[in-house]
């Protein structure tokens, strides 16, 4: 249960969360497939199977633009009231729900309306933008040391089969970020292509030495039923086990794509928030302690407000367990020029992210990429 705030804690200000109900979008956006289905019912139009792109690749962008950013923060004598405030706690517990609504409404459809592979395809790739923007969900969740809310944080890893993510991402990610031993940091001239791999089967060598050597420290083999990534596995075995001995082998390529590209979402987002990026090394060999300018950082405003204020990245890595709602702008972090929503559609093409964030790489050492994480032989 959730912690009621300590009358000490009670901030003596009168400021108020102005986004505190449009943090529900966080939600909607976990229903957007569950949307565009009935707007195909509704309409008959069949570009509504795409919806969740469309509003994701497209609209998210264009407000972004046009409604700018938002660099403001809570004030600190209003943080103890935010972090116990159970309404935000609730917010992302409500979304694991909706990803499985959604998840299970998209699975029924394709089977319904008996789908052509195009359309088929539309609303896989629907899903799988919830399911791996639901990876972000079980980020804010796998943080907190709630036992609720991290059983949550497996569930909704559970759909796309990423079970691993929270242990690699709290105590690998977290240790070693802004570094070249950290898979989950992009290097200055790596690709998303590149990094791709190399981040993906990183993060699960990484998870699983991480999970083994816990439970190694309490007498305690790596195949056991207490292992997280195990019971985080066993999740999605029997969500997708059931799913297709109630709905059929048609399913499974639903469920195969939107695991690979959801959690494929996730990466490029990794990709995205630490490119080339480094901490300095110590006189010990250690690295220095995580600063706001280890992070790229953007306030737009939409997309903060889908995503919990994961674009306040360099808040999260210095204060992990600080909750979305308090999160705070940096002026020393560098800012991306665009929100996630448009930067990853940039990641997608090599020569066009180069031309946009090596310069900003570049200014931000002013010139000297000796200071930067430098992929091994690029210009």
């Amino acid at each position: 249960m959730l912690k009621s705030i300590p009358q000490t804690a009670v901030a003596l200000t009168d400021w108020r969360d102005k986004k505190r109900y449009w943090w529900m979008l966080g939600c909607v956006a976990m229903l957007l497939p569950v949307i565009g289905i009935q707007l195909v019912q509704v309409t008959g139009l069949r570009l509504f199977w795409w919806f969740t792109l469309l509003v994701i690749f497209m609209a998210i962008p264009v407000l972004d633009q046009l409604l700018g950013d938002d660099s403001s923060n809570p004030p600190e004598s209003a943080v103890p009231a935010l972090e116990h405030d159970g309404y935000y706690r609730w917010i992302v517990r409500f979304a694991v729900l909706a990803e499985f609504v959604s998840l299970i409404v998209s699975a029924q459809a394709v089977v319904a309306y008996r789908l052509g592979w195009f359309d088929y395809l539309g609303v896989t790739l629907s899903l799988a933008l919830v399911t791996g923007v639901s990876i972000n969900t079980a980020h804010e969740l796998g943080h907190k040391s709630n036992r609720v809310e991290r059983f949550l944080a497996q569930l909704a890893l559970a759909p796309s089969g990423y079970g691993h993510f929270c242990i690699e991402h709290n105590y690998g990610h977290h240790k070693r970020v802004a570094t070249p031993e950290d898979p989950a940091s992009s290097r200055y001239g790596e690709s998303f292509w590149q990094f791709y791999p190399r981040t993906t089967w990183g993060g699960i060598v990484s998870g699983w030495r991480i999970e083994t050597e816990r439970l190694s420290r309490r007498g305690l083999p790596a195949w056991h039923w207490r292992n997280e990534i195990l019971q985080s596995w066993a999740m999605t075995v029997v969500i997708w086990t059931s799913l297709i001995a109630w709905l059929g082998v048609t399913i499974v390529p639903l469920l195969l794509i939107q695991a690979i590209y959801g959690s494929s979402m996730l990466e490029v987002v990794n990709y995205i928030e630490h490119y080339g990026l480094l901490r300095k090394k110590r006189p010990d060999g250690g690295y220095e302690r995580c600063q706001p300018e280890h992070s790229w950082n953007s306030n737009r405003r939409v997309t903060n407000l889908f995503l919990y204020q994961l674009q306040r990245h360099a808040d999260h890595h210095a204060n992990p367990s600080r909750s979305y709602q308090s999160l705070r702008h940096f002026d020393t972090a560098p800012e991306l020029p665009a929100g996630y929503a448009t930067m990853l559609l940039i990641a997608y093409v090599p020569p066009l992210w180069f031309k946009i964030m090596n310069p900003r790489v570049k200014a931000h050492y002013n010139g000297d990429l000796g200071l930067a994480n430098v992929m091994p032989r690029a210009d």
